[in-house]
């Protein structure tokens, strides 16, 4: 696992030269229960002192397809909450922040899926 330490001046966790095979398994474990790629790279960030997965040379996406794990992308999470809104806005028709709320997530919903196509191409 990778080692932890507190700083005595800042009170801060620190790393001491955390091994690639290590993060990889941290990586792995997060993934298995659930967390999203962005959510990872937090987890990483707040309690393991990794700034950026991508300095250290991997990515946590290419990671977990590796390790055969399969993760939400970004497109259906924006798809569940915009399901979640319109529910919302079936009960609640005059909220007219959860109506602007659901306009921004339909038009990145259509960013992504612009993006989606292109990728694939």
């Amino acid at each position: 696992m990778v080692k932890k330490e507190t700083s005595k001046e800042t009170g801060k966790k620190t790393t001491e030269r955390a091994k690639l095979e290590d993060i990889e398994k941290v990586i792995v474990d997060l993934g298995k229960k659930g967390l999203t790629p962005s959510k990872i790279g937090i987890e990483l960030k707040k309690n393991y002192g990794v700034d950026k997965v991508k300095t250290i040379g991997i990515s946590i996406t290419k990671v977990l397809k590796k390790n055969n794990v399969s993760y939400d992308n970004d497109l259906k999470i924006v798809s569940k909450r915009i399901l979640k809104l319109e529910s919302h806005l079936n009960k609640n028709k005059q909220d007219k922040r959860a109506k602007r709320e659901l306009v921004k997530f339909v038009g990145l919903r259509k960013k992504l899926e612009i993006y989606e196509s292109r990728r694939t191409e």
